[in-house]
């Protein structure tokens, strides 16, 4: 079964008391939080002023600068579960728990050498443009359509759930009622935010949010250290010592998960899953078409790669540190379990006014991921199925707009109602099958439609479709959803897929899916359209004329 603490790396926190909290001013933590979504409510109107295209909308004119935008993707990649799930998976499981933030680190490379680059040269708005861009139009983005909403909906759905949870340990709320009631709010701005302000507003929030996260972590990480004479070591002792018996195991790996066979091969599923799915998420790829050229976005990566790394080192000081300065007892016992490790942390070092600073931050990212992943539904929704597939491909920039600004508050209120029905639950499965689908149906794709010449519209379907059947089913028929206490159903028993995540067995089937349909399929390749693709996306030319039209 996925821990919390798993969960909580993936992209979700998940708390498991609903007790109120008596640490730190609730009032305190809200004022702030209030203060954060002012400012940012200013900035996203200021940005609204300049929403007059499709592009504006979907890609904030493509106007962003390379740091601009690196530092918009390392928001949208840093979700509050970086921060509070990583540290708790530190402060408790040690040395199994740091793997998280070099596996998140590996994972973004992955995604920007292998995709990132290709793709912002490649599409328009979309992933599903990409696919398209040399196989049958229709079918093509209708499937990768599909596959982005499904991957969107799940994550999205694991954050606000994660938001109403949050509220027991940083606002002391612990009714069902009240949580229900931050959830809905998170849900209103987010569908303000991105209905007034686009893309364009959607990124500054990131920005703002990314500084905010960094020094945050930052000024908490040289607290720490200067309580431990600067000195690393002193830092990991005592986070042993205050572990007590056995507390050696923190700095050593299987802890968490133990090492027998079934759970070495479910960690390796999880970090498969993990690494190869952020290279197919859609909210993330989607920031690369915010700037105007190809050399911009390779600034893009390397201000994200900076600042992402830089952070992940933090979170080894933090999650070490609440060990030693909070105690993993205290942490568990506290309402959200592991995911209370960083703002105990604050409230032991700097007292209520850095624990509310913190679960601003805390509040302020959930608030910014979601936003950026109702963007990225409303753009696959009305630029691909809307557009191209049910009009294709006669429509209206402004219509396209309005079908998007539509989708956006339906997809705001679908999370919402989601939300507040997940609430309580473990929501483990949801973030597992959202980068397991990514991993699964998107990537391979991706990487036949870029590299390979032969590959064609039946491989992408057979992909695609074959990646979303295979996780879905072998999620449902795992430990993670029944047969095991922390099951999402824990009183049923069809747990017939030993492994918690599917990614091991659904990721190569997804690729082997691809070539199977390719080689079976009687259409015939188009290598001059492969040739232009391939030039396109290797250089950029033809780009910016490609999507001047819209």
């Amino acid at each position: 079964m996925l821990s919390t603490s798993v969960a909580g790396v993936a992209g979700t926190p998940v708390v498991s008391g609903a007790e109120a909290t008596d640490v730190g001013n609730p009032w305190v933590n809200i004022g702030i939080f209030a203060a954060f979504v002012l400012v940012t409510l200013v900035i996203v109107f200021r940005a609204s002023r300049q929403n007059k295209s499709a592009a504006d909308f979907y890609a904030g004119g493509r106007n962003f600068t390379g740091p601009q935008n690196g530092t918009a993707i390392a928001g949208d990649y840093l979700s509050a579960a970086s921060f509070l799930g990583i540290c708790g998976a530190i402060a408790i499981n040690g040395y199994d728990g740091f793997l998280y933030s070099i596996g998140f680190l590996v994972a973004w490379l992955v995604a920007l050498l292998l995709v990132a680059e290709l793709l912002r040269n490649t599409g328009k708005f979309t992933m599903a443009d990409v696919l398209s861009f040399r196989l049958r139009q229709r079918p093509v983005r209708m499937a990768a359509a599909l596959a982005t909403l499904l991957v969107v909906f799940f994550y999205l759905l694991a954050q606000m759930a994660g938001a109403g949870g949050l509220v027991a340990l940083l606002l002391g709320v612990d009714s069902r009622a009240g949580q229900s009631l931050v959830i809905a709010v998170v849900g209103a701005l987010m569908i303000l935010y991105v209905l007034v302000g686009g893309m364009k507003g959607t990124t500054w929030v990131q920005i703002i949010k990314a500084v905010l996260l960094i020094v945050g972590a930052a000024i908490m990480t040289f607290w720490v250290l200067a309580k431990f004479g600067f000195n690393l070591s002193d830092v990991l002792g005592g986070a042993v010592q205050a572990a007590g018996e056995g507390g050696e195991a923190l700095l050593e790996p299987g802890k968490q998960y133990g090492l027998s066979g079934t759970t070495k091969l479910s960690f390796l599923s999880l970090a498969l899953a993990l690494v190869l799915g952020t290279a197919g998420l859609p909210h993330v790829l989607m920031r690369f078409y915010t700037v105007p050229t190809a050399k911009e976005a390779r600034r893009s990566v390397v201000w994200a790669i900076w600042l992402i790394g830089i952070f992940y080192l933090f979170t080894l000081v933090l999650g070490y540190g609440a060990g030693a300065l909070v105690g993993p007892d205290a942490i568990l016992n506290a309402p959200g379990g592991v995911n209370s490790a960083a703002p105990l942390l604050a409230f032991a070092l700097g007292g209520e006014i850095l624990l509310g600073l913190i679960s601003a931050v805390a509040f302020a990212t959930i608030l910014a991921v979601v936003a950026g992943l109702t963007i990225t539904a409303a753009a696959s929704f009305s630029h691909d199925i809307y557009a191209n597939v049910i009009k294709r491909g006669n429509v209206k920039p402004d219509s396209e707009v309005r079908i998007a600004r539509w989708t956006v508050v339906v997809i705001g209120v679908i999370a919402i109602v989601g939300g507040v029905f997940a609430q309580n639950q473990n929501v483990a499965f949801l973030v597992a099958l959202a980068f397991a689908v990514a991993a699964s149906a998107n990537l391979p794709t991706i990487v036949f439609s870029l590299f390979w010449k032969r590959f064609n519209t039946s491989g992408a379907l057979w992909s695609i479709y074959g990646g979303l059947v295979s996780c879905i089913v072998l999620i449902v028929l795992s430990p993670t959803v029944s047969g095991d206490e922390k099951a999402m159903f824990p009183s049923a028993d069809f747990a017939v897929f030993p492994l918690t995540n599917p990614g091991l067995v659904s990721i190569p089937l997804g690729f082997l899916l691809g070539i199977v349909g390719t080689f079976l399929s009687k259409e015939k390749p188009h290598p001059e359209k492969f040739a232009e693709m391939e030039v396109r996306s290797l250089t950029g030319a033809g780009a910016e004329k490609a999507v001047a039209k819209h």
